[in-house]
């Protein structure tokens, strides 16, 4: 305001903020020793010998195939050179048992994977001596696979199927598609823990060019709604709100019809003893007006909503005109996804592999029940599985919230730049390059909150889940709300989240 009833004001030019300073360090070093600790539990898994056990595979007596193995105590077939057995043979592939999540299939190191049909014992002779491939158990000569009393144990399952060598992992996969997928749950199982992998796995199969094409689908519809949008925001708002209008108003209109329908049919069945029939009859009726009451006053809502914020919509009209025209002007910010999603695939794949190396960690141990070696790990390692677990959250979490900082600081720069001729060359890059520079330790922040909320809804979520069928009600409806109402505050707290980014990129920190 000016002095001594002065009519000049001073009002503050909105802009992006120049004079910047590192926000929240602390959190960024916390960050930073977190990631390298997930680099120290990546290396350990693979100094210890895990990844060449994951991608060479091993056989049941703890025998790494295509290296030379040392002696393991207690284990009479151990020790084995497998220099030429390179690829890992189930005997059952096709109906792996699985006891507590474990593969109690016997599995040999083999020097090729059998490529045709063996329907009886003498086959199996046959193409053992031909391609010197054992796929009998060590201990039993090749003379013998006909004849031993044990053929049914540490023999093949009859008949062996035709099967290949993985590209990368060399375990030998049966060629009938239908089994496949059996096999590919087992086989993850054998490193990790996923019950529904083998319905995941057998939907995409079935359906892969469905997934494909409707991807394409959408990429194609969204580029063009970018486009048109700055053009028919005003029909597209007034298009939305008449639609939701006029089906709650019909909706509302067809619960009432069928009450009265129902209604006047129940009156002329109405006797002297009421039926089963009548009564249920009854119910219907009474049902059907709770819910056109309910659609009534709901539509009733609506419709004042509406009146009282009309000039919202109109705002809401604007918002849109602005937002085409951003994507007008910076057309990379389409992009931004694509990368997000691209650093995601690979920290998710390099989170997967670490995750399968710490499956084949640890030292021998032989089954009791199966007499099967497993690497387990005992002691504090064991630990390393849950700290891995956070990573992958928190991690997550700080590549979206990149994304937000990223699409946030280009979209402020735009807005509040009132002369667009003085806009960076790629605004993109360089609130990429502001956010490395000054942000890194807020977003660490915000990414670790929403991973301290998200770790105990998935928690609850897995209990749920591993519960359901066993608890009673009231537990049942405790872990729902629970779970639900730790989703609300996910929700909330990466909205504000997003609105901190972006009043940080705009004006500094609070």
């Amino acid at each position: 305001m000016g002095c001594c009833g002065s009519s000049e004001q001073k009002q503050r030019e909105w802009k992006p903020l120049e004079d910047r300073s590192c926000t929240d360090i602390p959190w960024l070093i916390i960050f930073a020793l977190f990631c390298i600790g997930m680099a120290c539990i990546a290396g350990f898994s693979i100094s210890t010998g895990a990844a060449s056990r994951l991608i060479s595979g091993y056989d049941s007596y703890g025998n790494t195939c295509g290296q030379k193995n040392g002696k393991i105590e207690g284990v009479e077939l151990s020790g084995r050179d497998q220099t030429d057995n390179k690829y890992v043979f189930f005997l059952d592939p096709c109906n792996i048992d699985i006891l507590n999540r474990k593969i109690k299939s016997m599995a040999l190191c083999v020097s090729r994977c059998p490529d045709r049909e063996l329907k009886t014992y003498t086959d199996v002779k046959k193409f053992a001596l031909q391609n010197g491939s054992e796929l009998c158990s060590y201990d039993i000569p090749v003379f013998r696979y006909p004849s031993h009393g044990e053929r049914s144990k540490k023999c093949p399952k009859l008949p062996v199927p035709p099967s290949k060598s993985l590209p990368v992992f060399h375990r030998c996969t049966p060629v009938d598609i239908s089994c496949y997928a059996q096999f590919a749950e087992a086989f993850v199982t054998f490193v990790s823990d996923n019950s529904m992998l083998h319905r995941v796995i057998a939907g995409v199969m079935a359906s892969k060019e469905i997934i494909m094409g409707l991807c394409v689908l959408a990429l194609v519809l969204s580029i063009i709604l970018m486009v048109v949008i700055r053009y028919i925001s005003v029909v597209l708002v007034w298009m939305l709100t008449a639609l939701v209008v006029l089906g709650s108003l019909g909706g509302t209109g067809v619960l009432w019809w069928l009450y009265v329908d129902h209604r006047m049919n129940l009156t002329d069945q109405t006797g002297t003893t009421p039926t089963p029939q009548q009564q249920l009859a009854t119910g219907n009726v009474q049902a059907l007006l709770v819910y056109a009451v309910i659609a009534t006053v709901f539509t009733v809502i609506l419709l004042l909503l509406l009146f009282f914020m009309r000039k919202r919509v109109a705002l809401t009209i604007t918002l849109f005109h602005v937002a085409g025209k951003v994507f007008t002007h910076l057309p990379l910010l389409a992009l931004q996804p694509f990368w997000t999603f691209l650093s995601l695939m690979l920290f998710w794949v390099s989170w997967l592999g670490v995750f399968l190396f710490l499956g084949t960690t640890g030292s021998p141990v032989q089954s009791e029940e199966t007499g099967l070696v497993e690497f387990r790990m005992s002691g504090p390692l064991q630990y390393m599985v849950w700290y891995h677990a956070v990573g992958l959250i928190w991690i997550s979490q700080f590549i979206l919230a990149c994304q937000q900082m990223t699409v946030a600081g280009a979209v402020v720069t735009y807005y509040f730049t009132r002369n667009k001729s003085q806009l960076p060359m790629t605004p993109i890059v360089s609130s990429m390059l502001r956010l490395t520079r000054y942000h890194l330790g807020t977003v660490a922040k915000g990414s670790f909150i929403i991973t301290l909320v998200e770790i105990p809804r998935l928690i609850l979520t897995y209990i749920h889940n591993q519960l359901k069928g066993k608890e009673n009600a009231c537990a049942r409806c405790m872990l729902k709300a629970c779970i639900c109402c730790l989703w609300c505050l996910k929700k909330c707290l990466t909205y504000l989240n997003q609105v901190i980014v972006a009043w940080q990129d705009l004006v500094g920190p609070f």
